[in-house]
């Protein structure tokens, strides 16, 4: 099974994103679902879900949210930790929703979607007292309850664009878009050249109009 990273990094990722949340909501005073967005905008998150290890082994939490608010125009401050001994369910937060992202290997973009950080701060009790197992496979069922339509259907409603307009547009066959966005033709398995076309097209990244599913399906939802 491929994780996003080496596993001798997960550690410490955990322990920096859960403190990461946790002085960006109690010290810095942030909306949990507010500072991941900026999180997401800052390009650090996509660093930290590739396993880069300046980022997830090479500063503290305080020190991304640092650089979150700097690269974002948020905020200059640099307002002093608190370092309080006790975890927080914003610090349980950070640190299973790294342990999550490694585990499947999605971009925390696409977690996110599904599941905000303030939908798995709710799920705090009783999964932190759990074996993280537990929680993936909540997780997993709820991202796939949640993914009732393709990215590239989405995408493509939010670019005004209809189906035949984008086959035009990227020179894929009107059909083969209807299969994909139907989820009939597995788009991750498409070749390079025709996401490329589509993404080009609506004006999107390459990975914004791919799937993602979890590594592990729970029984029933396969």
């Amino acid at each position: 099974m491929n994780c996003a990273y080496n596993e001798m990094y997960l550690t410490r990722a955990r322990e920096t994103m859960g403190a990461m949340l946790d002085y960006a909501v109690w010290d810095c005073g942030t909306d949990i679902d507010y500072y991941f967005d900026l999180f997401l905008a800052s390009g650090l998150a996509d660093r930290f879900g590739n396993g880069d290890p300046s980022v997830i082994a090479g500063k503290s939490g305080p020190e991304i949210v640092w650089d979150v608010f700097a690269a974002t125009g948020y905020s200059d401050a640099r307002v002093k930790p608190r370092y309080n001994l006790d975890r927080s369910r914003e610090y349980w937060t950070g640190w299973i929703m790294a342990h999550y992202q490694w585990r499947t290997a999605m971009p925390f973009r696409e977690i996110a979607g599904a599941l905000p950080p303030s939908r798995i701060r709710t799920l705090y009790s009783p999964f932190h007292e759990r074996d993280p197992r537990a929680f993936v496979e909540k997780a997993d069922m709820i991202y796939l309850a949640a993914k009732t339509v393709s990215n590239l259907k989405s995408r493509r409603e939010a670019s005004g664009m209809t189906q035949g307009q984008l086959a035009d547009a990227s020179g894929v066959p009107l059909r083969t878009i209807q299969q994909y966005e139907q989820r009939r033709k597995d788009i991750r398995k498409a070749g390079v050249g025709q996401v490329l076309a589509m993404s080009r097209a609506l004006g999107c990244r390459l990975e914004d109009i791919l799937e993602f599913a979890p590594r592990t399906a729970p029984a029933g939802l396969t």
